[in-house]
């Protein structure tokens, strides 16, 4: 099996060698570049490839938010995983809407990190616990409704990407609904492609924006 191969993308240098240091003491792992700013980072994405991307948030010459759809377009297939000090809901949100597979805090331990890397490479979103729990309340929160978009559509996929912001798996869902889990398979797929959507956390995030997960 190939390594993973992880660009870092971070102005800390400090930050860099010592994550560097971690990825060096796996197997699975190859370490393919590390840039100290968002534009050095893009161009390095393009020319490298990487399998997974580690992006800050708050850098001087251009910020991660900002960075994510340049990095989108140079190397669309790279996971971008966000891992910053940022608790910051909003941030949160804006990061997993324009394409982050995943944001981490950068006080989680070694064994989370490394186990949320190779999650994102396979295709899977990850989070910091926290942060789990701050996409949960924001869920929880009143949204303000924005019908012109949710009306792309189904009563049916209404209905599931409810359940998919709740964090329900297909099983769940097609247990409550009475489906099988193939059909809400199609739906959850229908879902992301008619709302131009990556991810089935993107999904949960849209919920949350457009009004479909209201306060109970």
């Amino acid at each position: 099996m190939n390594p993973i191969r992880v660009l870092i993308i971070d102005d800390h240098s400090l930050f860099r060698s010592g994550i560097k240091l971690v990825l060096q003491r796996q197997d699975d792992f190859e370490l393919v570049g590390e840039a100290g700013s968002g534009l050095e980072g893009v161009k390095d994405a393009k020319r490298l490839n990487p399998d997974v991307i580690l992006l800050d948030l708050h850098m001087p010459d251009m910020s991660g938010l900002e960075t994510i759809p340049l990095l989108k377009d140079e190397a669309p297939n790279a996971q971008i995983v966000m891992l910053t000090v940022s608790e910051d809901a909003e941030d949160l949100l804006e990061a997993l809407r324009i394409g982050a597979r995943g944001y981490l805090l950068k006080n989680i331990d070694t064994d989370f990190l490394l186990q949320s890397i190779r999650r994102a490479a396979a295709g899977e979103s990850v989070m910091s616990p926290q942060m789990g729990g701050k996409l949960a309340d924001a869920m929880r929160a009143p949204a303000k409704v924005n019908g012109a978009d949710s009306v792309k559509l189904s009563p049916r996929e209404k209905e599931i990407i409810v359940k998919l912001a709740r964090g329900d798996s297909n099983k769940e869902i097609a247990r409550e609904l009475d489906l099988s889990e193939s059909t809400v398979k199609i739906h959850v797929q229908g879902i992301l492609r008619k709302l131009n959507l990556a991810s089935r956390v993107q999904a949960a995030v849209y919920a949350v924006e457009h009004g479909l997960v209201m306060e109970k």
